[in-house]
């Protein structure tokens, strides 16, 4: 795993071990990061369920302003810090051990660009979409990662799909919220 490109390009990254982390394949990764290339520049970036961090690493190695990681796993924490040791984002980061759900509910701060890549099998995305909603800046965009077997999440209130791509047996849909100028035309 590493980073893919950008101003940390090729650094290598460490993930958790263990079958509960199931970090995003570079081909997967590759396809996201060019579907959003032009939300990124100054970005503040919100990666729930981080794992590893490398979705939110990526997003900073290509201009993203800032980057907070969640996770409930300390396993997981100790890999996203020593990542953005390696990769010398910690400036630009904040890493919080915590329920992403507890989180995305209760914290008042605003996001670009929010990543959800939560363990498969559970319903996560249907059930903290519209939360994650709700924490994202006009003309944001959510990523939302599962499995092919899942159903497509629906769009929250005030959001649209732009468009879901298949990669063998992993969906990516995104949202995107309307800017005002948008909304009001």
């Amino acid at each position: 795993m590493r980073v893919i490109t950008g101003i940390a390009r090729g650094r290598k990254l460490v993930a958790p071990e263990g079958l509960d982390v199931r970090p995003t394949a570079d081909k997967v990764k590759e396809g996201i990061f060019s579907a959003v290339q032009f939300e990124l520049e100054g970005a503040r970036v919100l990666d729930l369920f981080a794992g590893s961090g490398q979705m939110g690493i990526e997003a900073l190695s290509r201009g993203a302003e800032r980057a907070v990681f969640i996770d409930s796993s300390l396993r997981s924490i100790r890999c996203v810090n020593e990542n953005l040791r390696n990769t010398g984002f910690e400036r630009q980061s904040e890493v919080i051990n915590r329920d992403s759900y507890d989180y995305i509910k209760l914290t008042s701060q605003t996001f670009d660009i929010i990543i959800l890549d939560p363990p498969y099998r559970y319903n996560h995305i249907a059930n903290i979409l519209p939360f994650a909603a709700k924490k994202l800046r006009d003309g944001g965009i959510i990523i939302c990662e599962y499995e092919t077997e899942a159903d497509e999440p629906e769009a929250p209130e005030g959001m649209r799909l732009r468009k879901t791509y298949r990669y063998g047996k992993i969906n990516v849909s995104i949202f995107c919220k309307p800017s005002e100028e948008v909304a009001d035309e």
